[in-house]
Protein backbone atom coordinates (compact mmCIF):
# COMPACT_ATOMS: atom_id res chain seq x y z
CA UNK A 1 0.00 0.00 0.00
CA UNK A 2 0.86 3.64 -0.79
CA UNK A 3 -0.50 6.50 0.29
CA UNK A 4 -1.68 8.31 -2.26
CA UNK A 5 -4.88 9.32 -1.66
CA UNK A 6 -5.83 11.45 1.31
CA UNK A 7 -9.43 12.52 2.72
CA UNK A 8 -9.87 15.61 4.93
CA UNK A 9 -13.50 15.61 6.33
CA UNK A 10 -13.84 19.72 6.52
CA UNK A 11 -15.58 21.61 9.09
CA UNK A 12 -15.35 25.40 9.62
CA UNK A 13 -13.65 26.32 12.68
CA UNK A 14 -10.45 27.16 13.48
CA UNK A 15 -8.67 23.38 14.13
CA UNK A 16 -9.12 22.69 10.52
CA UNK A 17 -5.58 24.50 10.15
CA UNK A 18 -3.53 21.92 11.65
CA UNK A 19 -5.62 19.00 9.94
CA UNK A 20 -4.90 20.92 6.31
CA UNK A 21 -1.46 21.17 7.66
CA UNK A 22 -1.28 17.59 8.30
CA UNK A 23 -2.82 16.40 5.54
CA UNK A 24 -0.75 18.55 3.64
CA UNK A 25 2.72 17.28 5.06
CA UNK A 26 1.55 13.89 4.47
CA UNK A 27 0.98 14.67 0.79
CA UNK A 28 4.12 16.51 0.18
CA UNK A 29 5.73 12.85 1.66
CA UNK A 30 4.12 10.69 0.08
CA UNK A 31 3.16 12.68 -3.04
CA UNK A 32 -0.60 12.63 -2.94
CA UNK A 33 -3.80 13.77 -3.79
CA UNK A 34 -5.77 15.81 -1.28
CA UNK A 35 -9.79 15.43 -1.24
CA UNK A 36 -12.18 17.37 0.54
CA UNK A 37 -15.38 17.60 1.80
CA UNK A 38 -17.96 19.15 4.02
CA UNK A 39 -18.30 17.49 6.97
CA UNK A 40 -22.63 17.94 8.16
CA UNK A 41 -24.98 16.65 10.56
CA UNK A 42 -27.51 14.45 8.87
CA UNK A 43 -31.06 16.16 8.79
CA UNK A 44 -32.34 13.17 10.37
CA UNK A 45 -31.05 13.95 13.34
CA UNK A 46 -33.36 17.40 13.94
CA UNK A 47 -36.29 15.78 12.68
CA UNK A 48 -36.81 13.22 15.99
CA UNK A 49 -36.49 16.72 18.29
CA UNK A 50 -39.08 18.54 19.70
CA UNK A 51 -40.29 20.60 17.17
CA UNK A 52 -41.21 23.31 19.84
CA UNK A 53 -37.46 23.26 20.63
CA UNK A 54 -35.69 22.78 17.69
CA UNK A 55 -34.39 24.51 14.69
CA UNK A 56 -36.68 25.22 12.34
CA UNK A 57 -35.44 22.59 9.41
CA UNK A 58 -35.56 25.60 6.90
CA UNK A 59 -33.07 27.29 8.60
CA UNK A 60 -31.38 24.38 9.39
CA UNK A 61 -30.29 23.62 5.80
CA UNK A 62 -29.37 27.20 4.74
CA UNK A 63 -27.30 27.12 7.72
CA UNK A 64 -25.92 23.62 6.86
CA UNK A 65 -25.45 24.98 3.39
CA UNK A 66 -23.26 28.44 4.29
CA UNK A 67 -20.91 26.03 7.07
CA UNK A 68 -20.51 23.73 3.63
CA UNK A 69 -19.40 26.70 1.88
CA UNK A 70 -17.35 28.01 4.47
CA UNK A 71 -15.52 24.79 4.89
CA UNK A 72 -14.86 25.00 0.97
CA UNK A 73 -13.58 28.21 0.92
CA UNK A 74 -11.12 27.21 3.97
CA UNK A 75 -9.98 24.22 2.27
CA UNK A 76 -9.39 25.80 -1.39
CA UNK A 77 -7.93 29.37 0.60
CA UNK A 78 -5.56 26.54 2.11
CA UNK A 79 -4.85 24.99 -1.06
CA UNK A 80 -4.32 27.93 -3.02
CA UNK A 81 -2.09 29.65 -0.68
CA UNK A 82 0.50 26.96 -0.70
CA UNK A 83 0.37 26.46 -4.42
CA UNK A 84 -1.33 23.17 -4.44
CA UNK A 85 -2.58 22.03 -8.00
CA UNK A 86 -6.19 21.23 -8.73
CA UNK A 87 -6.54 17.53 -10.04
CA UNK A 88 -7.17 17.32 -13.67
CA UNK A 89 -8.62 13.66 -15.54
CA UNK A 90 -5.39 12.43 -15.57
CA UNK A 91 -3.50 13.69 -12.86
CA UNK A 92 -1.04 12.09 -10.67
CA UNK A 93 1.38 13.28 -7.65
CA UNK A 94 0.29 16.01 -5.58
CA UNK A 95 -3.08 18.00 -6.50
CA UNK A 96 -6.44 18.29 -4.33
CA UNK A 97 -9.46 18.69 -5.31
CA UNK A 98 -13.41 19.07 -3.34
CA UNK A 99 -16.22 17.12 -3.14
CA UNK A 100 -19.15 19.13 -3.49
CA UNK A 101 -21.74 16.49 -3.47
CA UNK A 102 -20.73 14.27 -0.21
CA UNK A 103 -24.01 13.28 1.48
CA UNK A 104 -24.38 14.93 5.35
CA UNK A 105 -23.66 12.42 7.95
CA UNK A 106 -21.02 11.04 9.75
CA UNK A 107 -21.41 7.87 8.17
CA UNK A 108 -19.86 9.13 4.56
CA UNK A 109 -16.82 9.48 5.78
CA UNK A 110 -16.45 5.74 6.72
CA UNK A 111 -17.95 4.29 3.41
CA UNK A 112 -16.40 6.61 0.98
CA UNK A 113 -12.86 6.41 2.98
CA UNK A 114 -12.89 3.21 1.98
CA UNK A 115 -11.44 4.61 -1.61
CA UNK A 116 -8.79 6.63 0.50
CA UNK A 117 -5.37 5.27 1.90
CA UNK A 118 -6.05 7.12 4.92
CA UNK A 119 -8.43 9.70 6.33
CA UNK A 120 -7.03 13.15 8.02
CA UNK A 121 -9.04 14.15 11.10
CA UNK A 122 -8.29 16.33 14.37
CA UNK A 123 -7.58 15.27 17.81
CA UNK A 124 -10.89 15.12 19.39
CA UNK A 125 -10.66 18.20 22.37
CA UNK A 126 -12.98 20.07 24.94
CA UNK A 127 -15.01 21.50 22.38
CA UNK A 128 -15.47 18.46 20.42
CA UNK A 129 -18.85 18.28 19.31
CA UNK A 130 -20.38 14.92 18.87
CA UNK A 131 -20.48 14.40 14.82
CA UNK A 132 -17.08 14.75 14.90
CA UNK A 133 -16.26 11.72 17.19
CA UNK A 134 -18.66 10.06 15.29
CA UNK A 135 -16.77 10.86 12.43
CA UNK A 136 -14.07 9.79 13.72
CA UNK A 137 -15.23 6.13 15.12
CA UNK A 138 -16.82 5.67 11.21
CA UNK A 139 -13.46 6.08 9.93
CA UNK A 140 -11.96 3.76 12.03
CA UNK A 141 -14.56 1.41 11.83
CA UNK A 142 -16.63 1.59 8.87
CA UNK A 143 -13.66 2.30 6.44
CA UNK A 144 -11.38 -0.32 6.63
CA UNK A 145 -8.21 2.16 6.26
CA UNK A 146 -6.42 3.78 8.92
CA UNK A 147 -7.13 7.41 9.88
CA UNK A 148 -4.60 10.37 10.54
CA UNK A 149 -5.15 12.24 13.72
CA UNK A 150 -3.31 15.48 13.39
CA UNK A 151 -2.72 17.01 17.14
CA UNK A 152 -3.81 20.70 17.92
CA UNK A 153 -1.34 22.61 16.79
CA UNK A 154 0.00 21.69 13.21
CA UNK A 155 3.24 19.93 13.26
CA UNK A 156 6.52 20.83 11.39
CA UNK A 157 7.39 17.44 9.98
CA UNK A 158 5.89 13.98 10.40
CA UNK A 159 7.03 10.51 9.90
CA UNK A 160 10.92 10.96 10.49
CA UNK A 161 10.93 9.54 13.64
CA UNK A 162 8.32 7.19 14.72
CA UNK A 163 6.81 5.08 17.68
CA UNK A 164 4.96 2.42 17.13
CA UNK A 165 3.36 0.88 20.36
CA UNK A 166 3.22 -3.11 20.45
CA UNK A 167 0.80 -4.54 22.60
CA UNK A 168 0.58 -7.85 20.95
CA UNK A 169 -2.62 -7.57 19.29
CA UNK A 170 -4.58 -7.69 15.67
CA UNK A 171 -5.33 -4.08 15.49
CA UNK A 172 -1.41 -3.17 15.55
CA UNK A 173 0.11 -5.90 13.48
CA UNK A 174 -3.21 -4.58 11.03
CA UNK A 175 -1.85 -0.41 11.84
CA UNK A 176 1.80 -1.39 11.42
CA UNK A 177 0.71 -2.91 8.03
CA UNK A 178 -0.40 0.07 6.53
CA UNK A 179 2.10 2.24 7.99
CA UNK A 180 4.88 0.28 6.38
CA UNK A 181 5.37 3.24 3.30
CA UNK A 182 6.09 5.59 6.58
CA UNK A 183 8.28 3.34 8.60
CA UNK A 184 10.05 2.66 5.20
CA UNK A 185 11.08 6.30 4.58
CA UNK A 186 11.83 6.83 8.78
CA UNK A 187 15.36 8.00 9.59
CA UNK A 188 14.27 6.51 12.88
CA UNK A 189 11.37 3.63 14.30
CA UNK A 190 11.22 2.62 17.72
CA UNK A 191 9.21 -0.42 19.34
CA UNK A 192 7.60 0.58 22.74
CA UNK A 193 6.93 -2.19 24.48
CA UNK A 194 5.37 -1.83 27.89
CA UNK A 195 4.70 -4.61 30.57
CA UNK A 196 1.95 -4.93 32.54
CA UNK A 197 0.60 -2.69 30.24
CA UNK A 198 -2.85 -2.79 28.17
CA UNK A 199 -2.56 -5.51 25.70
CA UNK A 200 -3.51 -9.27 24.38
CA UNK A 201 -1.51 -12.65 24.28
CA UNK A 202 0.01 -13.14 21.52
CA UNK A 203 4.14 -12.48 19.79
CA UNK A 204 6.98 -11.32 21.98
CA UNK A 205 8.10 -7.62 21.20
CA UNK A 206 11.63 -9.11 19.76
CA UNK A 207 9.29 -11.50 17.38
CA UNK A 208 7.63 -8.11 16.33
CA UNK A 209 11.27 -6.24 15.67
CA UNK A 210 12.50 -9.47 14.06
CA UNK A 211 9.36 -8.92 11.47
CA UNK A 212 10.26 -5.26 11.12
CA UNK A 213 14.13 -5.95 10.24
CA UNK A 214 12.95 -8.42 7.67
CA UNK A 215 11.46 -5.83 5.81
CA UNK A 216 14.04 -3.89 5.92
CA UNK A 217 12.97 -1.65 8.92
CA UNK A 218 15.93 -1.12 11.57
CA UNK A 219 13.55 -0.17 14.22
CA UNK A 220 14.98 -0.29 17.82
CA UNK A 221 13.79 -1.92 20.97
CA UNK A 222 12.48 0.17 24.13
CA UNK A 223 10.85 -1.25 27.05
CA UNK A 224 9.49 0.90 29.60
CA UNK A 225 7.44 -0.04 33.00
CA UNK A 226 4.30 1.65 34.17
CA UNK A 227 6.05 2.94 37.97
CA UNK A 228 2.40 3.67 38.36
CA UNK A 229 0.96 5.89 35.17
CA UNK A 230 -1.45 4.31 32.66
CA UNK A 231 -0.34 2.42 28.92
CA UNK A 232 -1.51 5.85 27.54
CA UNK A 233 0.36 8.10 29.62
CA UNK A 234 3.80 5.99 29.07
CA UNK A 235 3.33 5.97 25.37
CA UNK A 236 2.91 9.72 24.88
CA UNK A 237 5.64 10.26 27.48
CA UNK A 238 8.39 7.90 25.43
CA UNK A 239 7.19 9.24 22.10
CA UNK A 240 8.08 13.20 23.47
CA UNK A 241 11.16 11.38 24.96
CA UNK A 242 12.28 9.77 21.86
CA UNK A 243 11.06 13.42 19.93
CA UNK A 244 8.99 11.11 17.82
CA UNK A 245 6.68 12.83 14.46
CA UNK A 246 3.93 10.05 14.73
CA UNK A 247 2.78 7.71 16.57
CA UNK A 248 1.60 4.38 15.15
CA UNK A 249 -1.39 3.02 17.73
CA UNK A 250 -3.76 -0.05 17.22
CA UNK A 251 -7.05 1.43 17.96
CA UNK A 252 -9.85 0.02 20.68
CA UNK A 253 -7.86 -3.38 21.32
CA UNK A 254 -10.18 -3.34 24.37
CA UNK A 255 -13.42 -2.64 23.31
CA UNK A 256 -15.41 1.26 23.24
CA UNK A 257 -17.56 0.26 26.33
CA UNK A 258 -15.08 -1.02 28.60
CA UNK A 259 -12.64 2.06 27.67
CA UNK A 260 -15.61 4.65 28.23
CA UNK A 261 -16.40 2.83 31.30
CA UNK A 262 -12.57 2.17 32.64
CA UNK A 263 -10.33 4.47 30.52
CA UNK A 264 -7.76 2.72 28.18
CA UNK A 265 -4.62 3.99 26.29
CA UNK A 266 -6.65 4.90 23.17
CA UNK A 267 -9.09 6.86 25.12
CA UNK A 268 -6.16 8.53 26.32
CA UNK A 269 -4.09 9.21 23.19
CA UNK A 270 -7.24 10.50 21.73
CA UNK A 271 -8.09 13.00 24.52
CA UNK A 272 -3.95 13.95 25.30
CA UNK A 273 -1.98 13.30 21.80
CA UNK A 274 0.03 16.52 20.91
CA UNK A 275 1.90 14.73 18.21
CA UNK A 276 0.10 12.98 14.65
CA UNK A 277 -1.38 10.10 15.87
CA UNK A 278 -1.76 7.32 12.58
CA UNK A 279 -4.55 4.74 13.70
CA UNK A 280 -6.48 1.49 12.47
CA UNK A 281 -8.75 -0.83 14.25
Amino acid sequence: MSMKSILVPMEPHDGMASVLETALLLARKCDSYIEGFPLRFGISEFVAVDPAGSIPLESYRQESLEEAAQARKMFEGFMTERSIPRAGAASKGLSCAWLDEAPEGEGFVGSYGRVFDVTVLGRPDANTIGLHNRAIESGLFESGKPILLAPPTPPKQIATNILIHWNCSTEQARTTAFAMPLLHQASQVTVLFVPGGQGVPGPSAEQFLRHLHFNGIPAKLKTVNLDGKTTGQVILEQAKAEGCDLLVKGAYTQSRLRQMIFGGATSHILAHADLPVFMAH
